[in-house]
């Protein structure tokens, strides 16, 4: 087992989407979305920086398989920037689905950055919209700021914290994915195989209680 990790002040914990839509019972749930709360709150306390991500869709997002007519939920067309899957209208704008869960401690958090506000382009990565152009701003955030290394908890494993570690490894940050803080949409197979590839790539993967501080 990998020894603990203690971060330090040029690290921030990135709390990827743990909105009330991606959690049981939502409009797009992830298995067990909620149980990656708990874990947040404990592993949060390790950290002097926090940034919370939300998705924020207007309506019609391009997205929406319901802004496609003839088209449903999960299939795939071609839009502007490349391929889109189609989700279920989720966490739009204002709404109950698009709010931070409830039992998420979110008081230390220094900034929340919500993704996905354009209509035409969707937004998977907590850097960059999904034309691979248009930034989120976290980027110019985190460096201002002095970050060198970035923690990734949060859902789902298999899109927003993937393409949220590739992203922060392209630009030049350490990148460690909260295992245990994070849960995934696809089958146990497709999630061991994106592990793989992240692992390839030079993110290191954690359990939470690698990163508790010991009692004082």
């Amino acid at each position: 087992m990998t020894e603990a990790v203690y971060p330090d002040n040029h690290s921030a914990l990135l709390v990827v989407d743990v909105q009330n839509d991606f959690c049981p019972g939502g409009a797009l749930a992830v298995p067990e979305g909620d149980a990656v709360v708990p874990v947040i709150n404990r592993v949060a306390a390790s950290f002097a920086h926090i940034v919370i991500t939300q998705d924020w869709h207007p309506p019609r997002h391009v997205s929406f398989a319901s802004s496609h007519p003839r088209h449903k939920p999960f299939e795939v067309i071609p839009v502007s920037y490349g391929d889109q899957v189609l989700w279920p209208d989720h966490c739009v704008q204002g709404s109950d689905g698009a709010a931070l869960r409830g039992d998420l401690d979110a008081r230390r958090a220094e900034l929340v950055i919500r993704k996905g506000f354009h209509r035409e382009i969707d937004s998977y990565s907590t850097f960059f919209e999904n034309d691979r152009r248009t930034p989120t701003g976290l980027n110019g955030y985190l460096r201002e700021r002095g970050m060198t290394r970035v923690f990734l908890a949060g859902l789902a494993l298999d899109f927003c914290v993937r393409y949220s570690a590739e992203d922060a490894l392209h630009l030049g940050f350490s990148v460690c994915v909260v295992e245990d803080a994070c849960r995934g949409i696809g089958g146990a197979d497709a999630l061991a195989s994106i592990r793989r590839s992240l692992v390839e790539a030079g993110v290191v993967f954690l359990s939470s209680h690698q990163l508790l501080r010991p009692a004082r």
